[in-house]
């Protein structure tokens, strides 16, 4: 799995359950959402509200108690946006095991202080 920090960490309760008893998708999604964000805010110094999501997958499945971790990357920039792919990885919860069980794209746009869309600054 990933040799890097994940941006959240979290633990899946059972409230974040579907009908069958498996991790909702939505909770992953929004979980996701919430570590693209974090990075989108820090690398663009500043508020960035997600316009979209994009190619989702679950390719893997994860239990109630099980460690979710979020990595993500900025994979590309516009005038006003970051483009963020997204990955989660499950652990098991009594022991190393781990499944990546959901991948996706986001886009950021950056916005100024009257919340108008703005530049993304250069950085090395």
């Amino acid at each position: 799995m990933p040799d890097r920090s994940p941006l959240i960490r979290v633990t899946a309760m059972p409230t974040d359950l579907n009908p069958y008893g498996g991790v909702f998708g939505g909770w992953l999604m929004s979980q996701m959402a919430l570590g693209a964000g974090s990075l989108a805010s820090r690398e663009g110094k500043g508020k960035a509200v997600v316009v979209s999501a994009s190619d989702f997958a679950f390719p893997g499945a994860m239990q109630v108690g099980d460690e979710l971790s979020v990595y993500c990357d900025i994979v590309a920039t516009g005038t006003t946006s970051l483009t963020i792919a997204a990955e989660a990885v499950a652990r098991e919860r009594n022991g190393e095991a781990e499944t990546k069980v959901a991948q996706g794209t986001f886009k950021f746009v950056l916005l100024d202080e009257n919340d108008r869309p703005r530049a993304v600054a250069q950085w090395a």
